[in-house]
């Protein structure tokens, strides 16, 4: 039976998460008591007609309960084939989401939005440490997490899935992606934000991504780039990892590093890979002529 724990933080898009995998045909459960797991699993096991993909979602909305999630992890690890799918976003998104649904931490009512947020995370660490997969919603829309889902998970029932390489460019001005496992600087690159009929486009524009890769520095870059990863993958498939997340990053987000990330998914073409291309920063204000693209 193919099993995946869907956890996170609240807020984040578990909810989205579980409709998907309904939708892909598994048995959906949510906010699931953990101490439940084996009980369900044997009933599971008897069912007519026979359920073969099952996905929960366990958060601490379970609160005295959730104490039993690690027993349920290592039960689910041991008796099946099992993924663990960690939904998360910044805590300025999840404020804000907060804020514009007028709600209260569901957990944690006493506390301020953002001390409920920070205790929240610190209970769920060991889980995102542990997870097969992790998703950062602060700049997904609900459609692009419906196909990030749907480009990890197949639907055959058979457990397989691809080895996920997810490539975000983003600003160093707005913060260091906290959350890759590999980060590259495209500063180097001849800057696109000098030149006036190319500052207000951005990296997805031809013209942009033409003027970056037309430099012998920026090709040699992506090619070093993209044979380090080949070399990589096989190896972090080894030690059981099933998730890349690259970091490019540039001054702005906006230029540089989201045509060398566009470009680097292309040249990643094995179909034993799932690539995906997320931009953080890309619809950053950028009217401020401070901000270096």
């Amino acid at each position: 039976m193919k099993v995946v724990l869907i956890t996170g933080m609240l807020a984040s898009g578990k909810s989205i998460a579980l409709r998907v995998f309904q939708d892909m045909d598994y048995y959906v459960i949510d906010n699931m008591p953990p101490s439940l797991i084996p009980r369900f699993m044997e009933l599971a096991a008897s069912a007519t007609p026979k359920i073969d993909k099952v996905a929960f979602v366990i958060d601490i909305r379970a609160e005295g309960l959730f104490k039993d999630i690690d027993d349920a992890v290592e039960y689910l690890r041991e008796a099946t084939i099992f993924d663990m799918l960690f939904i998360d976003a910044s805590d300025e998104v999840l404020i804000s989401r907060y804020k514009l649904n007028r709600r209260r931490h569901i957990t944690f009512e006493q506390d301020r939005i953002s001390e409920a947020i920070r205790k929240e995370r610190e209970m769920l660490e060991p889980l995102k440490e542990a997870a097969n997969y992790i998703i950062d919603t602060s700049s997904t829309t609900e459609a692009e997490l419906k196909e990030k889902i749907h480009e990890i998970y197949d639907e055959s029932g058979e457990g397989t899935t691809k080895f996920l390489v997810n490539i975000t460019s983003f600003g160093f001005k707005y913060g260091m992606l906290s959350d890759a496992d590999m980060v590259f600087d495209a500063r180097f690159a001849p800057n696109p934000f000098y030149i006036p009929e190319l500052k207000p486009l951005s990296g997805l524009d031809e013209r942009v991504s033409g003027y970056v890769l037309r430099f012998p520095e920026t090709v040699w870059f992506l090619d070093k780039i993209r044979e380090l990863v080949d070399y990589l993958i096989p190896y972090y498939k080894r030690e059981g990892k099933t998730q890349l997340i690259i970091g490019i990053g540039c001054s702005g987000g906006r230029h540089r590093s989201v045509a060398i990330a566009e470009t680097l998914k292309d040249t990643l073409s094995d179909p034993s890979l799932s690539v995906i291309v997320e931009h953080r920063d890309l619809e950053r204000d950028t009217a401020d002529d401070r901000i270096k693209g």
